[in-house]
């Protein structure tokens, strides 16, 4: 379903009917379809397949993949100071932290032009909030945020080292690829969630120093998918 389809099905649904018209399409464009109608929805049927039969926190893991990968800023500031700061033991994140992040790219030239003061603030608290909502801090109303235990789900490790695969990277390509620090894994780590895969059947895993090679049992991802719902 293209975005202007899924917004003229959503109004027709009554679902909404707090939400103007208009920020129902900005939802529609802004949020939902840069992460899940991209690549001619495949992240969209795949959850279909997947959403009535995985456990809320480990649906969760996939739409953090997803808003991960339509929201850069979302991104780098999971990597870069979530994960630092979670295994460096600290216990919480603030909005501070979050405008600190923000600056600091700013000054590096990562944004195109200079962010108002409100817009700073305003997407710091957006950044430290998205964490909440994907179970990486705590929930409500806070400017100082608790950080959480958190740990990939075996669904959603199973479906991230397939999905790379089949986009066509070899092996070792898979290990190392970035996506896995949004879940704060570096290539050991995922070698070992790899023969943890591996233990349940998913694939063979062959590992000599640096060196994986996997045989790979599912020939497509909607496969996967069936084997995980």
């Amino acid at each position: 379903m293209s975005p202007s389809a899924l917004h003229g099905a959503a109004l027709l649904s009554g679902r909404f009917p707090s939400i103007t018209a208009r920020r129902l399409l900005n939802i529609v464009n802004g949020c939902f379809a840069p992460r899940y109608l991209v690549r001619d929805g495949i992240p969209a049927t795949h959850l279909k397949i997947l959403k009535n039969r995985l456990l809320t926190n480990e649906l969760i893991q996939f739409y953090l993949l997803f808003t991960c990968r339509a929201n850069p800023i979302l991104n780098d500031f999971i990597r870069q100071i979530y994960w630092e700061r979670y295994g460096s033991g600290y216990t919480e994140i603030s909005n501070l932290d979050a405008e600190s992040f923000i600056r600091r790219a700013i000054a590096d030239g990562k944004v195109q032009k200079h962010w108002a003061e409100k817009t700073i603030k305003n997407v710091a608290g957006y950044l430290t909030g998205c964490c909440a909502d994907y179970g990486l801090l705590e929930r409500g109303q806070k400017t100082i945020r608790r950080i959480l235990p958190f740990r990939i789900s075996l669904p959603m490790a199973c479906y991230l080292a397939h999905e790379l695969h089949f986009s066509g990277m070899g092996d070792n390509a898979v290990l190392s690829h970035q996506d896995w620090q949004i879940y704060g894994l570096e290539a050991d780590d995922v070698r070992e969630e790899f023969k943890r895969l591996a233990l349940k059947g998913y694939f063979i895993l062959q590992s000599a120093g640096d060196v994986t090679r996997i045989s790979w049992k599912h020939k497509t991802m909607e496969e996967l998918c069936d084997v995980l719902a």
